[in-house]
Order: structure tokens, then sequence, then C-alpha cells
């Protein structure tokens, strides 16, 4: 494995962060806090509400602020212009992706939350995957990637 790819400092190419890099942190923050903020409400509505199955909002409430925790920290990578980010900001897009599906095959109000969900999902994976976003995190492409380049 390539010490370029697990580095965790900064590209020394790069003196500042690219726009790109900052508009991606905010949107893996975004949904790293909308996922804590609706883990909290089931918990808090587990102990103190009335739900039909308080153990299982508990455990979703858990797992959910467990699972925004993620993008959370793939956020403060990118502000940081730290390589590792760049997986955990992926499979959080690629994982919005069937949320948004699901939303956008729904009735009501939850077709126009599944239309944000999705912009978000694919400007994120458009950011995310940009060749210039790899090589301002000091990523490598492929195994043969010449290192002088």
């Amino acid at each position: 494995m390539s010490t370029e790819a697990t580095s965790s400092t900064p590209s020394p190419a790069v003196t500042e962060r690219p726009r790109r890099i900052t508009i991606l942190a905010g949107i893996n923050a975004l949904e790293g806090a909308a996922l804590a903020i609706g883990g909290l409400y089931l918990l808090v509505m587990g102990v103190l509400g009335r739900p039909e199955s308080p153990q299982q909002a508990e455990t979703v409430g858990i797992t959910l602020i467990a699972l925004g925790a993620i993008p959370l920290a793939a956020a403060r990578g990118l502000l940081l212009l730290r390589g590792w980010s760049r997986g955990p900001a992926l499979i959080t897009q690629i994982m919005a992706l069937p949320v948004a599906w699901t939303l956008l095959r729904s009735q009501g109000a939850l077709i126009p939350t599944g239309i944000v969900v999705a912009v978000i999902a694919v400007t994120g994976l458009a950011l995310v995957l940009n060749p210039e976003t790899t090589r301002t995190l000091g990523l490598r492409r492929g195994a043969g990637a010449d290192p002088g380049a």
C-alpha cells in the first residue's frame, strides 16, 4: 500500500483548500448532522414518548447517531485535506441514493424530500469522484500510477 494513499497530512502541493472540497465537506456535514439529529429524535421519543415499539425506536436512534458520525468524520477530514476522508465521503453519497429512491417512490411531502436528497447525493458523488479532488487529497489512481505524476 502506498504511503501517499494513507497519509494523514495534507498534500504538500496544496496551499489552500479548493472550493469543491469545502462544498463536499459541507454536504457530508449536512448529511451527518441530519442522521445524528434524526437519531437523537428517535432516541428521545423512544425514552420519553409512546412509540409503538420503544426498544426499536431506541435501537434505530442509536444506530442513526453512530451512522451520523461517519460523514461528520469525513467532513472534518476533507476540511483538513486528509486522503482517508474520500472513502467515507464516497460511501455516504452512495448510501444516500437508495434513500432518495425510496423517498421518490413515496407519496406526498416525501417526494420533494427525495428530490433534495437525490440532488445532494449526486452533487456529492460528482465532487468526490472528480479527478481534481483525488489529486488535491494526495491520492494516486490505480496500482500502476506513476509516483512522480
